[in-house]
């Protein structure tokens, strides 16, 4: 069998648990820099999968691709500490702002220059927007096949895959043409934990702007072990209409978020009696909580 080029997508996201009052900014953007980023959790249980592919099938490669600021190369490193083979980190002023249609068209420019893909797989959403809509997105600007919702792959050999995906109404079973993308969901199996050598081998890897703020000692040491280089690009490097990019080319508008605290006022102590749930029953349908 040979081996599959596999390209999973990631998102540094923030932390939806610490959303507070100044997590948006005036323009209707999300203000990352007061929230503490994660790697989003679908996204880890995608990695997964495609860790299981290569596992299964020797001398396939997982590329780990990610579009943000320059700190998101920390979710690369967490990827290849995970057993990732590479990391790619698409990063520009340009792409601020970007909506989903904005991002999946960066990042499906960013997959046509890789090229040469068997497998994208990604999470099903990512928890800042809850969208569901890059992965689809990117598979239609690709022109190729998608699969979503997928819980675990059960096959897959040179020309097609068979996916299991869990649905709101049951499981259903469903076969693809490759090339071909698919969204994963948080049902999938976790992702395996970080490696202790994968973590060794891998500890002082830097994309190029972090690079810039290192010693001559440290260059040396990327000169002598290039694996350590996370691949870096920005709107240059791919082949993009920049109108299509950032907030000009982002068609969805942020107006404002709130952050929604449920408190309970009152609290009722019953036990099973019947004159109890009656005098329950009778109270909400008097102040039409029911009925």
């Amino acid at each position: 069998m040979k081996p599959f080029k596999i390209i999973a997508l990631a998102k540094q996201v923030p932390d939806t648990r610490n959303v507070g009052k100044d997590a948006m900014k005036e323009d209707g953007t999300v203000n990352r820099s007061v929230l503490p980023a994660i790697f989003n959790p679908e996204d880890l249980h995608a990695l997964e999968q495609a860790l299981l592919i290569r596992d299964k099938f020797p001398g396939s490669t997982v590329t780990i691709l990610t579009m943000g600021p320059v700190r998101a190369s920390e979710i690369l490193r967490e990827g290849l500490f995970r057993g990732a083979d590479e990391g790619i980190l698409l990063t520009d002023r340009a792409f601020a702002g970007s909506d989903t249609l904005a991002t999946s068209y960066a990042l499906a420019c960013a997959i046509r220059k890789i090229n040469g893909f068997d497998i994208i797989i990604c999470g099903r959403q990512a928890i800042d927007g809850d969208t569901a809509q890059v992965g689809p997105q990117v598979a239609e600007k690709l022109n190729i096949s998608q699969i979503t919702y997928a819980e675990e792959i059960l096959a897959i050999d040179k020309k097609t895959i068979r996916v299991k995906r869990r649905l709101e109404r049951g499981i259903e079973t469903v076969e693809g043409p490759l090339p071909i993308l698919i969204t994963v969901t948080g049902t999938a199996p976790r992702c395996r934990p970080r490696n202790s050598r994968q973590m060794m081998k891998f500890k002082h890897s830097k994309s190029a702007s972090e690079r810039s703020e290192k010693d001559e000692e440290y260059l040396n040491l990327i000169n002598d072990r290039p694996y350590l280089n996370i691949t870096e690009w920005n709107v240059n490097d791919i082949e993009c209409d920049r109108s299509l990019l950032g907030l000009g080319g982002s068609p969805t508008k942020v107006k404002k978020v709130d952050s929604i605290s449920f408190q309970t006022k009152e609290t009722k102590t019953m036990n099973d009696k019947d004159e109890d749930i009656n005098s329950l029953m009778k109270e909400l349908i008097v102040n039409h909580t029911i009925g």
